[in-house]
């Protein structure tokens, strides 16, 4: 049930999520120690990035739902690798735990690859190159398929891009449109895998 503690393995779960995350993070000010960039040279608290940060999540989510359930094989791939590699763990978790993943992944990957990588590739391949390269490095680290790999680097684009909606460059919208994307989609997987194994009973 959901309302019970998860097992030691699902607890284990999210301690490699949080210290993997969290290298990342620490990775991030290393390179940028090194390069002289500050990761969070970028960031502010404010309404109109909270703003942007919800809106600015609609479409990509949008376009998640959209694709989640279409018959290609391609698409079938990727969701039947998210349902039975996340599926077993996410299911276990309530929506807090979730929240707290879909935070994890938003703020320490927002702030390796727009907060860091992006203004560095920036520096010498201007505002087309930093966006292009930073998110071939995001697809990338994100190959599960040649799909899934494709999508995430369009999705490191669209955030790439986020980085400076409303004209002015602020790391905390892409890292909230991130994070509250990853946490309907894993809502969705973990909806999507209870159904199947209710199913297989």
């Amino acid at each position: 049930m959901l309302d019970q503690q998860p097992p030691t393995r699902y607890n284990q779960f999210l301690k490699i999520a949080t210290w993997f995350e969290g290298g990342l993070i620490l990775l991030a000010y290393v390179i940028g120690w090194a390069v002289s960039i500050n990761p969070l040279a970028h960031i502010g608290f404010s309404p109109m990035a909270l703003v942007w940060g919800i809106v600015g999540t609609l479409p990509l989510y949008l376009l998640f739902a959209l694709s989640y359930n279409l018959p290609w094989s391609g698409m079938r791939a990727v969701k039947n690798f998210l349902v039975e590699k996340l599926g077993p763990f996410l299911s276990r978790y309530r929506w807090q735990e979730l929240l707290y993943l879909g935070f994890l992944a938003g703020i320490s990957e927002e702030i390796l690859f727009r907060g860091l990588l992006q203004p560095w590739f920036e520096q010498n391949w201007g505002w087309i190159g930093g966006i292009a390269f930073s998110n071939l490095v995001f697809a990338l680290v994100h190959w599960v398929t040649p799909l899934y790999a494709l999508l995430a680097g369009l999705t490191g684009v669209y955030l790439g891009i986020a980085l400076d909606f409303g004209g002015e460059r602020n790391l905390v919208i892409p890292i909230l449109i991130h994070a509250i994307y990853d946490f309907l989609a894993f809502i969705a997987v973990a909806q999507t895998y209870r159904r199947e194994k209710s199913r297989s009973f």
